[in-house]
């Protein structure tokens, strides 16, 4: 086995393929030292192993603080699941209730996702990929529908920033997804290109908005769309003029910029290839979610090492981190009861 490389981390996240690191990730891992680590279902079997495989992956990169990311947002995008976790319910009972009383929709959120954060920080996680603040429009793929927290900008925005505090709260950090904007797409980003051709004056006024209201959160992910008003030719995800103009100054958002999974089909090119377009773009870490040891070799022989931006994004995303542990005494039964309680009286049920 190699010697962790303790220095500067490869610009990448992966996946890993078990319940534990196989010798090859080890290698791999060791070698390339890899920014960060996303976990999926068939990592997550239960509390001690999920523990034991975080572990596993800090000891091998040699950084006790490499960023440990889960998709945990609720309904299905759940990753952690019954019987040793709690299934939250989907991001649309929380914008149901907001329409009745906003103070109790944003109230319930939060409560929600402080439980998430719990279970999360528990077993060493620190980074969730969540709120979804994409505006759904009639018509568009179902492929956010009821992950959305409604369809009015201003509500998205302060629903979304209700998780954060939330999971913030925990020593878990969010991540905005997926700016700027994947609500209009027609067409599932994992399987094809989706291609927006609505204006850009219509975008600043519906679709930033959200991400605008939250430009100050640590991270945030980009979303694998075509918008020919702004790039009629590349991705948000590898367009230069999308991160630059609209994602860093129109937006204003300076945190960590994570790229979607660069296995989903609006890309196109190798796994190489793709990570490569996708840094050169402005992007500060390319996702590389499939586990499979040759796509993670081949990126992880062309990744550079974080650029001195990045790294400089990173230490003001883990400050926040540090910053906004809450220590109030909420314990998991207690907001349980007030979250069950908030969805008993507004007539919430999902599944």
């Amino acid at each position: 086995m190699s010697e962790p490389d303790s220095g500067t981390p490869s610009a990448v996240i992966f996946g890993c393929i078990d319940t534990a690191l196989t010798p090859a990730e080890i290698d791999l891992f060791a070698d390339c030292n890899p920014f960060g680590l996303i976990l999926f279902e068939h990592n997550c079997v239960e509390p001690t192993q999920l523990a034991d495989l975080i572990s596993q992956f800090r000891e091998t990169v040699g950084r006790k603080d490499a960023p440990i990311l889960i998709d945990q947002e609720g309904g299905r995008v759940t990753r952690m699941k019954p019987p040793h976790w709690r299934h939250p319910p989907p991001a649309r009972v929380f914008p149901e209730i907001a329409v009745k009383d906003r103070e109790a929709g944003k109230r319930a959120a939060y409560l929600n996702a402080r439980l998430i954060g719990k279970e999360l920080a528990s077993v060493g996680i620190d980074v969730d990929c969540l709120p979804v603040l994409d505006i759904p429009v009639v018509g568009a793929h179902e492929v956010i529908g009821d992950r959305a927290l409604g369809r009015d900008a201003e509500m998205i925005a302060e629903l979304g920033r209700a998780l954060s505090e939330g999971i913030m709260a925990e020593g878990v950090l969010p991540i905005i997804k997926h700016i700027p904007g994947h609500g209009r797409a027609k067409s599932d980003s994992h399987k094809e290109l989706p291609i927006v051709d609505t204006t850009r004056e219509e975008l600043e006024a519906t679709d930033f908005v959200p991400f605008e209201l939250l430009a100050e959160m640590p991270w945030a992910m980009t979303a694998h769309v075509v918008y020919t008003a702004i790039d009629s030719d590349r991705v948000a995800t590898i367009s230069p003029q999308i991160i630059d103009d609209i994602i860093r100054q129109k937006i204003g958002f300076d945190g960590l910029l994570l790229s979607d999974d660069i296995g989903m089909e609006a890309l196109s090119g190798t796994k190489g290839e793709r990570a490569r377009t996708i840094l050169e773009a402005g992007c500060d870490l390319a996702l590389e979610c499939s586990g499979k040891i040759d796509d993670m070799t081949e990126v992880g022989s062309i990744v550079p090492k974080m650029s001195e931006k990045a790294m400089a994004r990173a230490a003001g995303a883990e400050k926040m981190r540090q910053e906004n542990v809450l220590k109030d005494g909420l314990t998991s039964d207690g907001a349980l009861k007030e979250l069950e309680d908030i969805l008993s009286k507004h007539q919430i049920e999902w599944a």
